[in-house]
């Protein structure tokens, strides 16, 4: 597969200023040479120098199809670290596709998603983990998600998991010593030592597995439902936390009959945030409708934003959604803040609440700090852990740290060497499946599969 050359659009497919495509492999050069004509004088592709760019015009049997910019890169300094060329069209859906037929009928293949960035895994230029942060750079929402997919793509996470793998062969390079002489112990300092080097590799897995959550929100973000009975705020609250006018805001109870999901940044926390029609009782269809599919995204929310009316006393159906929504992590947004009180804040409790005026924006600052201390439970962002790892990450070290504990367990037992060796190897073998030094074709291609072609 790595011997054949492959093509494909590399931006958007649509109308915009310009348009790139990417041609790789063996006969990259050979196949841009017949469709880029340079302008006279200039070397074609294949006799110019790499990393440079070049003039002149996409042609098709002499006819000239746009004025393009064509860049030169020569392996191994190259993405993929095979040659590559890339020609920049004028923007557009047909002008670039033209240009891709011409290149697909010269030898080169369709390439398949995500597969100019498998290429860079499979030939060394980077490891799996910089290959899952450069879709975490493509579909990063927030800056903090931005920041985190960057700390991976530069290596963070690899060094971690080498500096680890490094302490862990020492470790199985000092039991290994002994399989030559089955018939000697360790010495009770050397067994010490051996246990507390586990232990101490067992805690830094941890350190990285406690990430995940955090991993998980930065790179999907939390399905939140704003609910609330009708006429408390809640078009108003998700129109507050977009900065926009998204939802239809009247004083008519009733007016919200759909569920409406926008995608909103709070505090660098991304937020599908769902908007509810107000939960009440009803016999009109299209709201009774709207109310079962309201109660269908609290049922599915990570987190509620329950919108009660400050200047009401609270009422049944406050009480009744308060005690439904006890099932997951909400908090009590107290709506209208800008009108005289009548909410009594006794009946809440313990519970985590925030008061906020939908109308002035009074409290909306307070009410994403109450977000964010939530979602990172009393931290600050900065304060958590420099890298943050995916699920494929977690049940790699997961299952590594299970081979650490009966590594450990069999040193205490005093089992045979071999057996510790075996354990400590599948640790090892664990960790490499962070990396990508070993990993099976089928969880390649399911990365692999979520990019988009031209990556």
């Amino acid at each position: 597969m790595e011997d054949d050359t492959i093509a494909a659009i590399a931006t958007p497919i649509g109308e915009g200023g310009i348009s790139i495509v990417r041609i790789s492999g063996p006969k990259a050069f050979e196949i841009a040479d017949q469709i880029f004509q340079p302008d006279s004088g200039h070397p074609k592709p294949s006799e110019a120098p790499t990393h440079t760019v070049h003039h002149g015009r996409a042609v098709e049997d002499q006819q000239v199809l746009d004025e393009v910019m064509l860049i030169v890169m020569r392996a191994p300094r190259t993405y993929t670290t095979q040659d590559t060329v890339e020609i920049t069209t004028h923007g557009g859906m047909l002008v670039s596709s033209r240009v891709l037929e011409l290149a697909l009928k010269q030898q080169a293949r369709l390439a398949r998603p995500g597969e100019f960035t498998r290429r860079a895994f499979m030939n060394g230029r980077i490891d799996l983990t910089q290959a899952e942060a450069v879709a975490d750079i493509i579909r990063a929402r927030t800056d903090s998600a931005l920041a985190a997919a960057s700390a991976q793509m530069q290596g963070r996470l690899l060094d971690e998991i080498n500096a680890l793998y490094e302490r862990l062969t020492q470790t199985l390079a000092h039991i290994e010593a002994h399989l030559d002489f089955p018939d000697e112990d360790l010495k009770p300092d050397d067994r010490a030592r051996i246990l507390a080097e586990l232990e101490e590799a067992s805690r830094a897995v941890d350190r990285l597995i406690l990430t995940a959550r955090e991993g998980k929100i930065l790179r999907e973000g939390i399905r939140t439902a704003i609910v609330g009975k009708p006429n408390v705020g809640k078009s108003s609250l998700l129109n507050l936390l977009l900065g926009q006018d998204r939802a239809i805001v009247s004083e008519t109870p009733g007016t919200t009959r759909d569920t409406i999901e926008e995608l909103a940044t709070v505090s660098g926390i991304p937020l599908r945030i769902i908007d509810t029609a107000g939960i009440r009782s009803s016999k009109e269809a299209v709201e009774e409708e709207g109310i079962r599919r309201s109660q269908k995204a609290l049922d599915q929310a990570e987190l509620a934003l329950l919108v009660v009316d400050g200047s009401e006393k609270l009422t049944p159906e406050d009480r009744g959604l308060i005690e439904r929504c006890r099932s997951r992590p909400f908090i009590v947004v107290i709506n209208k803040i800008d009108i005289r009180q009548a909410f009594d804040k006794a009946y809440l409790g313990g519970l985590l609440s925030t008061a906020i005026s939908t109308k002035t924006g009074a409290g909306l600052e307070d009410l994403k700090r109450t977000i964010a201390a939530h979602v990172w439970q009393g931290k600050t962002y900065e304060s958590y852990h420099e890298v943050f790892v995916n699920m494929r990450h977690r049940e790699s070290l997961a299952l590594c740290k299970h081979h650490l504990f009966e590594t450990a367990k069999g040193l205490q037992r005093k089992n045979s060497f071999e057996l510790v060796a075996v354990d400590l190897r599948n640790a090892l073998e664990a960790l490499a499946e962070v990396t990508g030094q070993t990993v099976d074709e089928d969880v390649l291609d399911k990365i692999f599969s979520t990019f988009c072609i031209g990556k």
